[in-house]
């Protein structure tokens, strides 16, 4: 059977206190609406519907490409109101599950169970208890158990609030439900909304079954109201990924400061220290080292490589045994082969750099292949750019590139050639040259020293 998948995620969120619609802001380093949509994804052959309202336009450009429909709710009338938008999309004979966009945790598993009830004909609704249920739509049942009705917060009596189970508003059911029940929703309540829990009495009326599961944890079901829940539970989340690092033989100096905000593949043996920020997709090999406060992006770094403090890397390949940092930045399109060592304040893009290289100080490496066991000089630049385009340096096999060189692109250096310090080279260098690019000094005896001439007093 097919399965339709709404989500919900039209609401403004004004206690974000901000102009970006709630499901947009950023949890892990992903839109919150993001997580549902790759956890519905997760299921399989499914349909996805997003109901939009308050920012629409932002919520649909940043969904750009994605295999979505989109249904608009104009005027914010509840639950019930926002699924009935995209009820014309929904087959008659499918499932459906209804989630919301700010409740970004909730496991494919637990999706699964609610699926698996509907798929029976029945009602599946997700509930969780709280110790402080304050605020929810309480779950209330018969004597024998089985859910008859969910009565919201400001609508429920004493007895009724007193009630710990409460309401995800996550359920599966099948569509032909949705089609028969949504028409007959009533606004008659405190807030004069449609609530989409009434098709739970609905269901009991109509001989349904209504069965309540509840998440692994609580955390799976939290819908985040404003920037404080959206910390708590994006600590949480860190969490887990840290506790699942360390069962995979991963050190942390400290689990609570990392952030992963995307996939980060792992061998065994990785230390990392404090502040480290993973982003993308990032693989560490066997024994690699990483020091405190360093950035990886969408990079590979190979076995037993260091990482020292305060390092960027961002789009590059490392192979194994490099020598990394601090302060070194490595930009997209870098290739370190194995035992390159790119030291402090250095800057690479679109650099292929051979095994055993050395770059150690203050330099710039851009658009340039460099071969095995070269030494590049602190303070050597590659000038790659002329305001228009980008061209390539070369440097051959165990060059020795002398300190404050300026290479200026196109340009070559052959295998074995040495180039001064302080050379600026406009022109190729063929293996094994000495190559001098520099104005001749001149010393000049008994100069003095420009002094400052008296200045005439203000008002003179």
């Amino acid at each position: 059977m097919s399965i339709d998948v709404v989500i919900l995620a039209a609401g403004q969120g004004s206690r974000m206190k901000s102009s970006l619609p709630k499901v947009m802001h950023r949890l892990a380093g992903k839109p919150m609406v993001q997580h549902v949509i790759d956890h519905a994804r997760a299921l399989g052959d499914v349909s996805l519907h997003v109901v939009v309202g308050h920012g629409a336009e932002q919520v649909r450009e940043a969904l750009a490409g994605q295999p979505l429909q989109f249904a608009l709710q104009a005027e914010q009338l509840g639950t019930g109101h926002a699924v009935a938008q995209a009820l014309p999309q929904l087959s008659a004979d499918s499932l459906a599950l209804v989630l919301y966009g700010d409740v970004p945790l909730t496991r494919p598993e637990t999706l699964e169970a609610l699926l698996r009830i509907a798929a029976q004909g029945h009602l599946g609704l997700l509930t969780v208890e709280l110790a402080d249920p304050t605020g929810y739509g309480r779950i209330v049942r018969n004597p024998v158990g089985d859910v008859v009705a969910i009565v919201e917060h400001k609508d429920a009596d004493e007895e009724q609030r007193r009630i710990a189970e409460v309401n995800t508003g996550i359920l599966a059911l099948p569509s032909a439900y949705l089609h028969q029940w949504l028409p007959q929703l009533s606004a008659d309540n405190a807030q004069g909304e449609y609530y989409l829990t009434d098709v739970i009495a609905m269901a009991a009326d109509s001989g349904v079954r209504v069965q309540a599961i509840q998440p692994g944890c609580e955390q799976e079901v939290q819908g985040v109201n404003n920037r404080a829940q959206l910390a708590v539970l994006e600590r949480w989340y860190q969490g887990q990924i840290s506790e699942r690092l360390m069962a995979d033989g991963v050190t942390l100096a400290d689990p609570a400061r990392i952030d992963v905000r995307g996939q980060l593949r792992v061998a065994q043996d990785i230390e990392i220290d404090i502040n480290c920020v993973f982003e993308g997709e990032v693989e560490l090999g066997r024994n690699v080292r990483i020091g405190p406060n360093c950035l990886i992006r969408n990079s590979r770094i190979g076995a037993d490589t260091l990482i020292e403090a305060n390092t960027v890397i961002d789009g590059a390949v490392v192979e194994g045994g490099a020598s990394i940092g601090p302060f070194a930045r490595l930009r997209p399109g870098t290739e370190l082969a194995d035992g390159v060592k790119v030291g402090n304040f250095v800057e690479t893009k679109k650099a292929r750099i051979g095994q055993g290289s050395k770059i150690n100080h203050l330099s710039y490496v851009g658009d340039a292949v460099i071969g095995r066991e070269v030494n590049v000089g602190a303070g050597t630049i590659t000038c790659n750019y002329d305001g228009v385009n980008k061209s390539l340096t070369e440097i051959g096999d165990g060059a020795f590139i002398g300190s404050n060189t300026a290479l200026v692109a196109p340009v070559s250096v052959g295998a074995g050639a040495t180039v001064a310090a302080g050379s600026t080279l406009t022109k190729s260098v063929a293996e094994g040259e000495l190559a001098v690019a520099r104005g001749k000094q001149s010393n000049i005896s008994g100069w003095k020293r420009p002094v400052k001439r008296n200045q005439p007093k203000s008002g003179a």
